[in-house]
């Protein structure tokens, strides 16, 4: 019998458990934080305000996405009202987490006279990769994968190392890992989008739309593969949001094709 490589549980203080879920998504959230101060620091933005943006964001977008995933399993927590607020073993959906983000940045940028296109385009890669690395927190959990295959289909077809693949054998059968397909997919959109901010001076808004039209793209398929997706009747509810995503921001970069260029220093307006 093969043994999981990780206990959900990374250590305990008295009786206290501490879940390697809630320490990868704040190591995730950090990460993202640095990344957006480097920026900020480099294109000489205000980043006390950037600073708090986050610090605002972070307890909002965690309720949102918490909202989001009881909202979907509302026939289980109807029944379960303690629980909706124990997200220690996971059950909070990333697409509930952007939207109440995105509602803290608009309020934000709209008190002190901010262009909601530079803050976006400054933290959407740092949202990114939060993403990337807090689905580490899922394969902690044994959650967000696939269906069931091999072993042999994780060693030899996708060459994985064994601690990876002892942790995908869940109750006696091995699955796949869809929670790696995701990672790697955002880690590369991470690096496209830094590289076009830095080299390619996009116009305002852009790397925030194409965030979202990258990141719904790999969710949109990887979705498919998942036997865990919150359903809204015989539809998988995050493809459906990925494709309003998708259309949303490729509409969007053509209603801003003649919008301010990323490096320009001037704000003038929420949408400016």
């Amino acid at each position: 019998m093969v043994e999981p490589t990780f206990d959900r549980v990374a250590f305990e203080i008295g009786s206290l458990p501490i879940y390697w879920y809630g320490m990868i998504i704040a190591f995730g959230a950090m990460l993202g934080l640095v990344l957006a101060l480097y920026e900020a620091k480099r294109i000489n933005y205000d980043s006390e305000r950037l600073v708090d943006v986050v610090i605002w964001s972070i307890p909002i977008s965690i309720v949102f996405a918490r909202i989001y995933y009881v909202t979907f399993q509302w026939d289980y927590y109807s029944e379960n009202l303690g629980q909706i607020i124990d997200i220690r073993q996971g059950g909070i959906a990333i697409h509930g987490a952007i939207f109440g983000a995105l509602l803290v940045v608009i309020v934000y940028c709209m008190r002190k006279s901010m262009s909601f296109w530079k803050v976006t385009d400054i933290l959407a890669p740092s949202l990114l990769l939060g993403q990337a690395i807090g689905r580490w927190g899922n394969f902690m959990n044994q959650e967000a994968h696939g269906g069931e295959t091999t072993r042999s289909f994780l060693q030899d077809t996708l060459m994985l190392p064994d601690w990876i693949v002892n942790q995908m054998y869940i109750d006696g059968t091995y699955y796949i890992p869809t929670f790696l397909y995701e990672s790697v997919w955002n880690i590369i959109g991470v690096i496209l989008l830094v590289a076009w901010r830095m080299i390619g001076n996009p116009r305002r808004g852009y790397i925030f739309l194409s965030y979202l039209v990258w990141y719904s793209i790999g969710r949109f398929y990887i979705e498919g593969l998942r036997t865990d997706s919150l359903m809204s009747g015989d539809l998988r509810a995050a493809q459906m949001v990925s494709i309003a995503l998708i259309l949303f921001g490729i509409v969007m970069m053509i209603l801003r094709r003649k919008a301010k260029r990323y490096n320009d220093p001037s704000e003038k307006g929420l949408f400016d």
